[in-house]
């Protein structure tokens, strides 16, 4: 659950809520229906996306080992799908936590930042071209926090 909505009603128990309180409530549940229907489409074109950007990789990047590759491909899938959760329960936190933390270690391991970079690049413009533009815009947040963070915590 967003940890918003979480201490939203633990502090609202013996008590109503306030209109601001009311309103962040209003703006989440509102937005509900566009963050479900990004999450679907995510998830339904995750393949699609990700066979497209497996597939201009070598172009841009070449001559990457194979397991380097396959390995920087599932994380980034990985990645994708953190941050369509974040996206979804509307909590970024939720991808630093989880996912950045963790995969940070093995990028440093594998040493391939350099990689990653391009795939990166490649998966986001895979993303403007399968998305709509409000729906990029929900999943932007939570896609440049996990990139940024796994870049800079990789070099």
């Amino acid at each position: 659950m967003n940890t918003d909505l979480e201490a939203l009603f633990s502090e609202a128990e013996n008590r109503y809520l306030k209109p601001e309180e009311l309103k962040g409530l209003t703006q989440y549940v509102e937005s509900l229906p566009q963050r479900l229907e990004t999450y679907c489409q995510i998830r339904e074109k995750e393949v699609e996306i990700m066979q497209a950007v497996a597939d201009q990789l070598p172009r841009h990047f070449p001559d990457p080992s194979t397991e380097d590759m396959e390995r920087s491909i599932k994380n980034a899938m990985l990645m994708l799908r953190y941050c369509a959760m974040a996206m979804l329960i509307n909590n970024d936190t939720l991808v630093k936590e989880r996912f950045v933390d963790w995969l940070s270690q093995s990028m440093a391991m594998y040493d391939t930042q350099d990689l990653d970079k391009v795939l990166y690049k490649l998966l986001n413009q895979q993303l403007m071209k399968t998305l709509k533009p409000d729906q990029i815009k929900l999943i932007k947040s939570p896609l440049i926090l996990a990139q940024t963070q796994l870049l800079n915590s990789s070099s």
